[in-house]
Formats: structure tokens, sequence, C-alpha cells
């Protein structure tokens, strides 16, 4: 980390499950976040599981609390919600705790997402990494709200790439492509970072490194275990070695942006009308006349995001409520 850096005020965006809760880790625990909010969109698991779950991580942290939740958007604009439980489970590992008196803002994620940008024009990052469902909505209902974000980081699609929902179609933007539509078009400052090839090259974490991370035997390398692990065994059937960290990546390079090794200004254009490829992510690479929309990452140092994390989750924390597992008492 950079001594030099200014602090980043962030509002996260999320459909918490396995590595979204890392990320809310990695936010909360950074010194260079200010996280102002956390914003819930419908995707990954059930909704109300999406927000236990970030109450969980929170407490996690030893932190329960101090950031208002939003509870935004339900259901994608158009299509049927799509969930990836088959891949995380509930999201969480099976975690519990004792939820009496936990409560979320009365205020709808898209109102608050609106108000706060409103306040802070153009100093407020967001990083989003569920469906882009409430960024959509925010900019349909006010369309200054693009201009009034900072910058605006986005974990989803792939770059001209295989999709891991279908051989198309990342989970985020098949979830809900004509939000991520909207949203390309909208005239959003905006940082991609896509599922493959970036992902998948440079935030996968294998057994060594896990294990390392396991003997850390903090809190928090304790939870990383159990809310990634229904996510490493279904990454390890379909052929990735490990597990995946997109969403925890995507606030990295909000943060420290050196991570970066090679980026490029391209357009973006989401499939919207297309069974077949229903959220596919069109990347051009320069050669068609389209104006880019969008700073693309192609390449990260695996290796120090890797020690960036662990280092993270190396540091002690006292939860402020004990966890137990399933419907242990």
């Amino acid at each position: 980390m950079s001594s030099e850096q200014t602090t980043v005020p962030v509002i996260i965006d999320t459909d918490t499950a396995q590595d979204d809760c890392i990320t809310i880790i990695a936010g909360m625990m950074d010194p260079v976040a200010d996280v102002r909010a956390i914003t819930m969109v419908a995707g990954n698991v059930g909704f109300d599981q999406q927000v236990r779950n970030a109450h969980l991580t929170l407490n996690a942290l030893g932190r329960l609390g101090e950031v208002p939740i939003h509870l935004g958007c339900r259901r994608p604009v158009l299509v049927p919600w799509v969930s990836a439980e088959n891949v995380h489970g509930d999201g969480s590992g099976g975690l519990r705790m004792d939820e009496e008196g936990l409560t979320t803002e009365a205020e709808h994620g898209v109102d608050a997402l609106l108000r706060l940008t409103a306040e802070e024009p153009g100093e407020i990052s967001i990083v989003a990494i569920g469906p882009l469902t409430n960024l959509a909505v925010a900019a349909i209902k006010d369309p200054t709200f693009p201009a009034r974000v900072k910058q605006l980081v986005i974990m989803g699609g792939s770059n001209n790439g295989r999709g891991n929902i279908t051989p198309a179609a990342e989970f985020n933007f098949y979830v809900d492509p004509h939000a991520a539509r909207i949203v390309f078009e909208a005239g959003f400052d905006i940082t991609l970072v896509p599922w493959a090839p970036l992902t998948l090259q440079d935030a996968v974490f294998k057994r060594d490194q896990l294990a390392e991370i396991e003997a850390l035997g903090t809190p928090l390398s304790e939870f990383f275990g159990r809310v990634c692990s229904s996510t490493l065994a279904f990454d390890e059937s379909v052929g990735i070695p490990g597990t995946t960290h997109p969403d925890s990546l995507s606030m990295a390079v909000l943060l420290h942006p050196d991570l970066v090794l090679r980026s490029s200004r391209q357009n973006v254009a989401i499939e919207c009308d297309s069974e077949l490829t229903r959220g596919y992510a069109a990347i051009s690479w320069g050669v068609h006349g389209l104006e880019p929309n969008a700073e693309v990452i192609e390449a990260v140092d695996g290796e120090r995001f890797y020690t960036y994390l662990r280092d993270i989750l190396a540091t002690p924390t006292q939860p402020n409520r004990p966890f137990r597992v399933g419907d242990q008492s």
C-alpha cells in the first residue's frame, strides 16, 4: 500500500455471498477505504440470505452495525431472477449468529445511491459486484447520477471469453442484462473487472495458498475458509484449481490501482435479446470505430493481490457475537 494515497470514499453494491463477503472485509480493513454504505441487490442467493451474509461479515470484523445496509432491488429489471446457489450454497458456509436487534436502513438502496452521491458529487466511488439493477434504476430515476459517481468499478462479463453461467455469459450480466446495458450506456466512468480471462488467470487462490490462509488462525481467516468452502468445491468440480476472487479484486483495483499490469479503453456492449447469448459482453479491441466507454482490466499482479488479502485476513479481530454452524445452538 502507498502511504501517499488519500482515503477513498466507497459504496459497495453487492449480492453478498462468498467473495462479496471478502470484498466487504477488504473495504472495511484497508485504511485507504472509507466505506459509506452497503447496498443490496438481487443476485447470488436469496435476498434475505444476502442481507444475513452482510451482517455475518460485519460481525466477523467486530464492526456489526457500523455501516448502513440499504435494501435495493429484489429482482432484475425485466427478466426473472436466477440464483447461483448451486455454486455458493447459502453464501456463508452455513454460518449463523444471534440476529436479535439487527436492522437495515429504511431508505431504499437506489435512493441511498442518489442521496450520497448528491451530497458529495464527484467524490464517492462505487464497487458493483453483483447484477447492476440498482445502478441502472438509479440512472433512470436521475440521469445526472452517473456524472456524480467518481469511479464505478464493475465486476462482470468476460473479455470476449467464456461465461460461467452459460457458454457466453458471466453471472452478473446474465442475471440482469438490461441493467448492464443501461449502465454501460449511461455515462459512468467505468472500470471493468471481467471473469475471463482476468479472474481465471490472476485471481484464483490455489490449495497451497488456501492452506496458508487457514494457518493464520484468525477470526477473519476462519471466516474466509468457511464462506469460500462451497465455492471451492464447485470451482474444482469444473476444473478451476482453487477459489475465485473477482469481487475482492475489484475493491483492490479501486484502492490500489498499481496492482493493474495491463488495461485498455474499450467499448463494452451487452447482449439482451438472444437466449443463446443473453448477458454476453461484446468488448471491442479498438479496431471497430466504437467509442470507448470503459477501462477494461486485462492483467493484474496476482501474487501481490493474494498477499494483500492474506495480510488483511491475518489481522486479529473480535467478532461482536459468537458464530455457530447451521442450526447448532
